[in-house]
């Protein structure tokens, strides 16, 4: 203690000298560590950038069984901070109130950003003129690897009969009747395939590490996990020659809609 600098570099790892003794150092040590982990979190934007300052997101947030008492879900909260912290004007509305929301701007919105669950009601209700994309599609260029994802739904045009495919969330949320990823992706995708196909689940960090059986993976939006994770799972599936997407990106192919819910990333 007292000899080597508070904070320095050697060999293009930054270091801080401490003294758990005197305390010296800790506030400098926690700032770096913070610095650090921002660096290797934060690749790609989240939303702001799809906004210019000043211009103005509408938000969609469908409050159903699914959504928690007496607040919003993270995603949504994540994605107003951003936006806000960019100077971008704010409104939310729920699904059914699209059209009278878009009716009380005196001019359209740079974009719209809805749960996906709600992407084709959304979509019939908002001109294609206005951009529109979701939650879950703004997370898996945040967190994950957009082009991935796009490259893995195309699996899903080639399902058969008895094959797996494996949901794959981030939390542990408890269940309810028309849970999203036990009920209605699955659902949704054997309307749209017609096929037979045996859906299997894991949740929170209970990602399997022998994924061979799997045509493919639907993964969550990923907000309870860091990016690190996220695409520490992409590397995983990748490796073993399975194709992943996320839900959002599933949910906007399998209505037909994905190229419109992909334009505002072009």
């Amino acid at each position: 203690d007292g000899v080597a600098p508070a904070f320095g570099q050697h060999a293009a790892i930054p270091f801080v000298a401490v003294s758990a003794k005197t305390g010296r150092g800790i506030p400098e040590l926690k700032s770096a560590i913070i610095t650090a982990a921002a660096d290797l979190d934060s690749v790609h934007p989240l939303a702001w950038d799809l906004v210019p300052a000043g211009g103005t997101a509408l938000l969609v947030t469908p409050i159903d069984s699914a959504a928690p008492k007496g607040r919003m879900i993270l995603p949504q909260v994540q994605v107003l901070r951003d936006l806000l912290d960019h100077d971008v004007l704010v409104l939310f509305c729920k699904e059914n109130e699209v059209a009278a929301a878009l009716g009380r701007l005196s001019s359209p919105p740079d974009i719209v950003i809805t749960d996906s669950q709600a992407f084709r009601q959304v979509a019939a209700a908002v001109p294609d003129s206005i951009p529109l994309t979701s939650f879950s599609i703004l997370f898996a260029r945040y967190k994950g690897d957009l082009a991935a994802y796009v490259d893995g739904v195309r699996a899903l045009e080639t399902v058969a009969d008895d094959d797996h495919v494996l949901i794959a969330e981030s939390c542990t949320h408890h269940v309810q009747a028309d849970d999203i990823g036990t009920v209605k992706i699955p659902r949704w995708l054997g309307e749209k395939t017609g096929k037979k196909i045996v859906f299997e689940k894991c949740a929170g960090r209970d990602f399997p590490a022998d994924l061979k059986k799997y045509k493919a993976i639907i993964q969550c939006g990923g907000c309870m996990i860091t990016p690190r994770e996220t695409r520490e799972r992409i590397r995983i599936a990748q490796a073993q020659g399975v194709p992943i997407t996320n839900y959002g990106i599933m949910i906007a192919w399998n209505f037909g809609i994905l190229d419109r819910a992909l334009a505002p990333f072009k």
